[in-house]
């Protein structure tokens, strides 16, 4: 599980970037109920600017160009050398994606509530403290925005058509001051609080997923979902397992090595229908022998929380006592405190992984 943030470098780049994110799903038109609409609005700049709802290629590109998208007014000048926008990436874990794939549709629909929602309190966070714009002359006067304007994508597979739940938050370059003026971001902010959205993200996503009945087993900041072994996650993780072979076939054993490696093994997302995969994965599951609704009510009987499992027939519950979890301010204490000797650093891409599953993770986007 991983947050990630990427400059997109130009208007141009990032209008090829809002086609590919826009049409970039495993699904094509399939008339469910369901199915999603190519992005949405989000952020308190967002909504000073009435934008709600679906993302337009119009609105879209006014906003990178620092337009007003509803009256036209300028709000800031974007220059050649800056940046229209970022993105910041949040991937679920690979046993959430997993559990999502394999769950009844109601399920599925709870567990990606979970991760909108979990996105959605880690660039609030972002919003409500780590984001600056500067003015005055060289921009020597710095102060903290009223808001953040974003676009969020939301995609649900790895490029070899595996489970992977992920939201491309487009955070862009423009916001509202607290006096109503609007301005640039100071990226660097961004880059720095990269850990601590993650933090977030991580810690209210697995707080919402055990008070919708999954058993969560923490590690270090980071978390899995109990009912889903590790086997199973290894073989819905082909990416993972394509850039491991091509590390091997290379030679490549350094972080820089297995960046090449996931690049060798890059491929174009490949559109399939979306009940399709579904029925896929769930014939992959019962080939490994694996019943997710089994698996549950096996952890539900062992595990310590209150759980609603969906089975065929009456829910299993159980109850057991409360655990004290820490709080996402804490997490955030922690991070902040480790990260500090890395803040002078020169260079601000910085990449949040935590271990070799969570970098794998983050390369099968």
């Amino acid at each position: 599980m991983v947050a990630s943030i990427s400059a997109r470098k130009s208007v141009g780049a990032a209008v090829s970037y809002f086609k590919h994110m826009a049409q970039d799903e495993y699904y094509t038109g399939t008339g469910e109920a369901d199915a999603e609409a190519d992005g949405e609005w989000d952020g308190r700049g967002a909504e000073r600017l009435a934008l709600v709802g679906p993302v337009s290629k119009a609105d879209f590109e006014a906003a990178l160009n620092g337009i007003d998208p509803k009256t036209g007014e300028r709000l800031t000048q974007i220059g050649k050398s800056h940046a229209p926008g970022w993105d910041m990436t949040f991937s679920a874990p690979k046993s959430v994606s997993v559990m999502w794939a394999l769950s009844p549709p109601a399920d599925r629909k709870t567990i990606e509530a979970a991760h909108r929602l979990a996105v959605h309190a880690a660039t609030t966070h972002l919003e409500d403290h780590h984001a600056f714009t500067r003015r005055g002359k060289g921009g020597a006067i710095r102060e903290p925005v009223a808001g953040l304007t974003i676009a969020r994508f939301h995609h649900h597979t790895s490029r070899d058509l595996d489970p992977q739940l992920h939201t491309h938050a487009f955070i862009f370059n423009t916001a509202p001051r607290r006096d109503g003026t609007w301005g640039s971001l100071v990226s660097r902010d961004l880059y720095k609080a990269q850990k601590q959205a993650g933090a977030v993200y991580r810690e209210y996503l697995a707080n919402q997923l055990e008070r919708d009945g999954h058993a969560v087993e923490r590690y270090g900041i980071g978390f899995r979902l109990k009912a889903i072994p590790r086997d199973i996650e290894r073989a819905f993780s082909k990416r993972r397992q394509a850039i491991e072979q091509a590390a091997d076939t290379y030679g490549y054993r350094t972080p820089k090595g297995m960046e090449l490696a996931a690049l060798r093994t890059r491929q174009a997302k490949r559109p399939r229908e979306r009940a399709a995969l579904f029925q896929a994965w769930q014939a992959e599951a019962r080939t490994l022998g694996f019943d997710v609704a089994r698996a549950r009510q096996q952890q539900a009987q062992v595990g310590g929380q209150t759980h609603h499992v969906p089975i065929r027939g009456p829910q299993v519950r159980t109850r057991s006592p409360a655990r004290i979890l820490p709080s996402a301010q804490q997490l955030i204490r922690a991070i902040a405190l480790a990260s500090r000797a890395s803040s002078s650093m020169p260079g601000v891409q910085v990449n949040l992984r935590q271990n070799a599953g969570e970098r794998d993770n983050d390369r099968e986007r």
